[in-house]
């Protein structure tokens, strides 16, 4: 068993970016800070925040105390004079879910249970573990916790000398007494928390720490990823050092997946947890709401209020795309509060160096993956077009300005295409020669413009997730309209997740001939081909692949995700180098 605090981190608690002196510290995110730094930073700095198993079972063991009394409770100044007949001394008065400062020390707190007998007050915070073998009887976040609860209700006037740890699961109470070095340990940490935030660079990860699998934000404070991009850019004594390869702390999958709806005229709803989709009062299909990740709509599609409502709540997108397979909106909640990354993005799209370097990584990464389909579908391992890409690969990476990175990407695209083209030269159905597009011209060019439009609109919702905007990118610069930091992470995803699809569906024979319509020399595909094809994607999409760095198996829909949060990682000043992804 692994041993360490229990963290029982709260949304409830998380505020946005950016924090001042002025601000009052929630006594939950001093308790995340106390058990780790980068924990409190992430949660109470950048606003993120995730759920696990721990942190549902916490809110639900706090079930009953989250519900406030309704009962009055006299503030300490006003409590009557002992011996009058309203003296309450002798009577404990027990008030759950009460909220109070202290301006003093700088800190709020949201009382789980508050025990009062006069103006003793004595406050009881419920832990969802078991009690733990230690001489101080709770870990020390949980007692500077609880510090911090009775320092509130000392500056409020009331007499606090100790609190309670309510362990829910072995149903005991531990008594904390609070001494004068705890209180100059909490203090210490308040200031600490503090002076963190203000600085406003996120502490560095834990190395290898115990504490990691058991926290509901691994995927986001990626911590064994970072240290091993970071060790692999150090160099001691001129000799790279050789880092533990990262623990696989990331589920390879996520179990919820995106729901497609085509039929015009439908009607998305709701039923207690379930998504229904409805045609002319005729369910089409129910679904968990557990088990969606988005909502995916082509051309008219209607929802219901309260459905719109849900998803919203649950941070769940309606991705609104046109019957043809255009992405152009997207419908969600206040789903990210991380001011700190979008100020940053700012920053580096003005800066036109820094965007260079940024724009070359997704260029390089896109050269060397198109290079490595070409390879392992090629019978010819020395094909001029390998030769030519490997060059301008070279070539990316000396780029000097964005006009000759533009320059190199589209002479490396022409190279490329006239390669992939040749793939599918067996297929006379099909025969194609160039990238066309606005519209496609031809079934294969179809196919690709919308698995294109597939994989936008998934990167558009995973950057919004993580905290980007995903409009204004680093490489394609901005555009009413487009989402071009999503078109920009696009690029080295576009060989091995789109093309890849496209070479598929075609060679499989998932696509033929009655799967597209043409009209007025554009080529568009019929729902049965969309279908197909989407069907496809989302198969590649799920598909586990090694990672090249990471050496875990992960899917290629959660390392859209790891990418986006390692640009992120690499804007906030903590990787000095954005990876771009390429495979072997």
């Amino acid at each position: 068993m692994i041993s360490g605090p229990v963290s029982t981190h709260n949304s409830s608690t998380t505020s946005p970016t950016n924090r001042t002196d002025a601000e009052l510290i929630p006594v939950r995110m001093l308790n995340e800070f106390t058990y780790c730094p980068r924990l409190g930073y992430l949660e109470w700095v950048q606003g993120e925040w995730a759920e696990n198993i721990e942190t549902m079972e916490g809110t639900f063991g706090h079930r009953n105390v989250d519900k406030a009394d309704r009962k009055s409770i006299l503030a300490a100044d006003k409590k009557t004079d002992a011996g009058s007949e309203d003296d309450q001394s002798e009577k404990t008065i027990h008030a759950r879910s009460m909220t109070l400062a202290s301006e003093q020390d700088g800190i709020l707190a949201k009382l789980d249970l508050l025990e009062l007998s006069g103006s003793i007050a004595t406050p009881v915070d419920y832990k969802r573990g078991q009690v733990p073998d230690l001489p101080e009887g709770a870990w020390e976040p949980e007692r500077v916790q609880l510090c911090a609860q009775g320092l509130i209700l000392q500056a409020n006037g009331y007499t606090c000398t100790e609190g309670v740890i309510y362990y829910i699961a072995s149903k005991r109470r531990v008594v904390i007494s609070f001494t004068p070095e705890l209180i100059a340990r909490t203090r210490q940490l308040i200031a600490d928390f503090r002076q963190t935030a203000s600085e406003g660079m996120c502490p560095p990860p834990l190395e290898d720490s115990p504490k990691c699998p058991r926290c509901s934000l691994v995927g986001i404070c990626l911590p064994d990823e970072t240290n091993l991009l970071l060790h692999q850019l150090e160099i001691i004594n001129d000799t790279p050092p050789t880092p533990q390869l990262p623990r696989k702390l990331l589920p390879a999958r996520h179990n919820a997946l995106p729901l497609y709806v085509q039929q015009q005229g439908a009607f998305v709803g709701k039923s207690g947890e379930r998504l229904t989709v409805k045609l002319k009062g005729e369910e089409l299909a129910s679904i968990r709401l557990l088990d969606v990740s988005q909502v995916c709509v082509y051309g008219n599609v209607m929802f219901s209020a309260h459905a719109i409502k849900e998803l919203t709540l649950r941070n769940i997108p309606i991705v609104h795309l046109t019957y043809g397979g255009w992405f152009h909106s997207l419908t969600t909640g206040l789903s990210h509060k991380n001011v700190e990354l979008r100020i940053q993005q700012y920053r580096t799209a003005e800066n036109a160096a820094a965007s260079l370097a940024i724009a070359r990584q997704f260029i390089a990464g896109k050269i060397k993956n198109c290079r490595t389909l070409l390879r392992r579908h090629l019978g010819d391992r020395e094909a001029p077009v390998l030769r030519h890409l490997s060059e301008y690969y070279k070539r990316v990476h000396r780029a000097e300005s964005a006009e000759t990175l533009l320059g190199l990407e589209g002479m490396a695209a022409k190279e490329y295409f006239g390669g992939f083209f040749s793939l599918l030269a067996g297929q006379s159905e099909f025969d194609v020669s160039s990238r066309n597009r606005r519209p496609p011209r031809d079934p294969v060019n179809a196919v690709l413009s919308f698995v294109y439009s597939l994989l936008t609109k998934e990167l558009t919702v995973t950057l919004n997730s993580v905290g980007f905007d995903p409009m204004l990118g680093f490489f394609h610069r901005p555009r009413y309209g487009r989402p071009s930091l999503a078109l920009d992470l696009a690029e080295e995803f576009r060989p091995i997740i789109a093309d890849s699809v496209t070479l598929t569906v075609f060679n499989n024979g998932e696509v033929n001939g009655d799967s597209f319509i043409e009209r007025a020399g554009a080529v568009a595909m019929t729902d049965a081909g969309r279908r197909s094809v989407i069907s496809a994607f989302e198969r590649r999409l799920q598909t586990e692949i090694t990672h090249p760095i990471f050496g875990y198996k992960v899917s290629y829909r959660r390392i859209l995700e790891v990418q986006a949060r390692l640009l992120a990682r690499h804007l906030l000043g903590e990787l000095p180098e954005y990876p771009s992804f390429v495979t072997r």
